[in-house]
């Protein structure tokens, strides 16, 4: 990423403020974890070949480099690129760890980044060179803020108010035109494709579940007023047998009214056994 915007987000239930507040857990993990591994990339520089995902290495020596796909998005090629990942992570992702909790958030963040590597890979097959950088999974996270909440202000510059779902588009539109040669766009768009699909596939699933809920409800609803019907039923001839006992007494009843009464009887208690 090579955007050098800074955002002011505005929250319709806190008004004016700058950034989403405390860092939350899993974000706060990325960051220490991101800083720790670039200072010590920048004392040993072979780590970057080392853990960077470079696709023609990871073929040809295939299934040895397997640990790519995951390490190189712990690693940035210098101060800006690391300052705007955590920061965006930050601005953006912290809200939506908060709504979907540490374990969801920090799943949907490292599959994006694994998407980027996945499609960096296809895309790129014999490239001789390392791609490094959260960057993927950070389009994730900001495309998961553009689906969730399209209405936010933004400002930036802090002088500026756009919404969510035109300024994220904006940011990623002018990154892709005005960004350097080394810039991993294939990284970028897969997390981009992962995170829209993840969205969209949970929402899905959300209406899939209610339908399936709303079937199985109506279905038993159903059988309990088949049941329902079955026991009045049951009771209007009962209570005519018994009409008939104390006109004409039991011992005129035949074996059919005699044997239903008997098993309507059995039935009802046991019924009321369950209870």
């Amino acid at each position: 990423m090579s955007q050098k915007q800074f955002f002011n987000n505005q929250s319709p239930r806190r008004g004016f403020g700058f950034g989403p507040g405390i860092i939350s857990p899993f974000i706060k993990v990325m960051l220490i974890g991101n800083i720790a591994v670039f200072i010590l990339q920048s004392m040993y520089p072979q780590m970057t070949r080392a853990l960077g995902l470079i696709p023609g290495e990871f073929f040809s020596d295939f299934p040895n480099r397997l640990y790519q796909p995951l390490t190189y998005m712990f690693l940035h090629g210098g101060f800006g690129h690391i300052f705007f990942n955590m920061f965006v992570l930050w601005m953006f992702g912290t809200e939506i760890e908060r709504t979907w909790g540490s374990k969801s958030f920090g799943k949907f963040y490292i599959l994006a980044g694994l998407a980027g590597s996945i499609l960096t890979l296809i895309a790129h097959s014999s490239q001789p060179y390392p791609t490094i950088g959260a960057s993927a999974a950070i389009y994730g996270v900001l495309v998961a803020y553009w689906m969730m909440f399209p209405n936010r202000m933004l400002y930036i510059y802090f002088l500026f108010p756009v919404k969510v779902k035109w300024a994220i588009p904006g940011m990623m539109l002018l990154g892709f035109l005005f960004s350097g040669g080394n810039i991993a766009h294939m990284a970028h768009l897969g997390g981009i494709i992962f995170a829209f699909l993840y969205l969209k596939a949970d929402w899905r699933k959300g209406l899939l579940s209610s339908r399936i809920k709303n079937l199985r409800y109506k279905r038993k609803q159903v059988k309990l007023e088949k049941n329902r019907q079955q026991a009045e039923d049951i009771m209007k001839k009962v209570d005519a047998i018994l009409d008939k006992i104390n006109e004409v007494g039991i011992e005129n009843l035949s074996k059919t009214e005699r044997k239903f009464l008997d098993e309507a009887s059995s039935e009802l208690s046991r019924k009321n056994m369950k209870k």
